[in-house]
């Protein structure tokens, strides 16, 4: 699974004051089974180094030969734990787990246990012989996600507000957000063009020098991936759905106010906007990294066609957008003429639908999992999403509810005809590919957070993995509680009138005399 990485936009994450946690980062080695060095190779440390003075006298001299050996093999291995030490990420050699020393210390006074959603890095070594074979290369740098708190590299500057649109009770709530972020700090506003041009608030005279100050945009044909720093929404999930389709790579900070039907993922309260406002623009506010699924799905124009392919050489023009298609930042498709390709590939926050469409026959497609056919579905369909996603169509489909911030996609049918066809999680660096089976009567159709919807046909697959480019979404209060709080206000999950308690114990049945 690629890492976040938090130089390509405008803001970045920022570790707590970690006195009392030290992060659980893959690079921090258990205290069992080995010592941590601490001194560069060759420069032993005080503790570390052999006394003269000191005598075991139960130990025979051909024993101490062999610890002096056993010593010298593990010199080795204690250098290259000390490379991937030097390894880390800046700032994180304080974070450290304490030494046998230091625990002995710490166990002496005891402290509370440290807070952390990441569980503890395991312990690479399995009984006195075996251990996992080293590999700085694959070690991952991932920050415990109790620590991730927003701050700014400069103060922002544009503010991209989205209003949930064809709903009149949102123009007043628009209109003062607006003329706050105008008017009191001086920020440049980004509106879709549509909204600016409501008849509502073109018949507004008051908001008239207040509209004309705002810049607009159009979905598909302008970029403004590159100059938004913070985006506020107004309205239900679809639009900080919404907000995600609108940046194809690095998304800016987004805070969604709860004006919706559902507010699931809208977790502040209008009534206290400027509050709350002022507080994000101060920054050390806590996010939660909602991953994405990088799509791309390839359709064989040639096979639905039956026509070769024509040769023409590429322009400019398409030269440049193949070479945008790393990484899924090519958000239309572009047409390969010589293999008679077609390529889509998108950013999806929530899921990806693969369905039957309007055919009345089953959905009969093929699931691959890194290459290898995993199972076939049949029925209605299958649904890809992400933890995000889990709480969405996956989560009336049968599946459970996984909290945003552990890595994983679920896959979950739609009526499948089999009894034992259950949910499942495969862990989020896996890539998924989606084909129809040779054998299916009809096609199936796709769709990506309930838009773009097209039909897949014989030669068309969709790859699915986990995207490097999550959505940062602003917490109200915490990510541990934001999500239990829409678990229960918004899904009323584990809502039952109570259990009356007994009046009189003895008077229970089930209790011996």
């Amino acid at each position: 699974m690629a890492v976040y990485d938090p130089h390509k936009c405008s803001y970045k994450l920022i570790m707590e004051n970690s006195e009392t946690a030290p992060s659980p980062g893959p690079l921090a080695v258990p205290d069992r089974g080995m010592p941590r060095p601490s001194a560069p190779p060759g420069q032993l440390s005080e503790s570390a180094r052999p006394s003269k003075h000191r005598e075991h006298p139960s130990k025979s001299p051909r024993r101490r030969r062999k610890g002096t050996r056993s010593q010298r093999r593990g010199d080795g291995h204690e250098q290259l734990l000390w490379e991937m030490e030097r390894r880390r990420l800046p700032g994180q050699h304080e974070h450290l787990e304490p030494s046998s020393s230091a625990s002995d210390t710490a166990e002496s006074s005891p402290k509370r246990r440290a807070h952390f959603l990441h569980g503890p890095y395991p312990a690479t070594h399995f009984g006195p012989k075996a251990c996992i074979l080293p590999n700085p290369t694959s070690v991952m740098h991932i920050q415990d996600p109790a620590s991730q708190r927003l701050t700014w590299n400069k103060p922002p500057v544009n503010v991209l507000v989205i209003r949930k649109i064809r709903d009149e009770s949102l123009v007043e709530p628009f209109k003062e957000l607006c003329r706050f972020l105008v008017e009191e700090k001086q920020m440049m506003v980004y509106v879709e063009r549509r909204v600016a041009d409501d008849a509502t608030l073109l018949k507004d005279e008051a908001f008239g020098s207040i509209r004309n100050q705002l810049c607009t945009f159009r979905e598909g044909y302008d970029d403004i991936s590159d100059c938004i720093d913070l985006i506020i929404c107004l309205g239900g999930d679809g639009t900080l759905l919404y907000a995600s389709s609108l940046f194809q790579g690095s998304v800016p900070p987004v805070m969604a106010f709860h004006l919706g039907s559902l507010g699931f993922l809208t977790p502040f309260k209008f009534e206290s906007y400027k509050t709350e406002v002022a507080k994000v623009f101060e920054g050390n506010a806590a996010i939660t990294l909602r991953s994405r699924l990088k799509v791309k799905v390839v359709k064989d124009m040639l096979q639905r066609t039956g026509q070769q392919p024509y040769s023409r050489e590429p322009q400019p023009q398409q030269q440049q957008q193949q070479q945008q298609e790393h990484n899924g930042l090519l958000p239309h498709g572009h047409t390969n003429s010589e293999a008679g390709k077609v390529t889509l590939q998108l950013q999806v926050l929530n899921e990806v639908v693969v369905d039957r469409g309007p055919s009345s026959y089953l959905s009969n497609v093929d699931l691959y999992l890194d290459g290898r056919l995993i199972t076939s579905v049949q029925g209605d369909g299958v649904i890809v999403s992400t933890p995000t996603g889990s709480t969405a169509y996956a989560a009336a489909a049968g599946a459970s509810m996984i909290h945003p911030n552990v890595p994983a996609i679920m896959v979950t049918p739609i009526c499948p005809h089999s009894l034992s066809f259950r949910p499942i999680v495969v862990p989020a660096g896996v890539e998924l590919m989606i084909t129809l089976s040779p054998d299916a009567r009809n096609t199936a159709w796709v769709s990506f957070d309930g838009r773009k919807r097209q039909e897949i046909q014989h030669g068309d697959c969709i790859k699915i993995t986990t995207s490097c480019y999550p959505v940062p979404s602003i917490c109200c209060h915490d990510l541990v509680y934001d999500w239990f709080e829409s678990l229960a206000q918004c899904l009323h999950w584990n809502v039952r009138k109570r259990q009356a308690r007994l009046a009189d114990v003895s008077d229970s049945s089930d209790t011996e005399n």
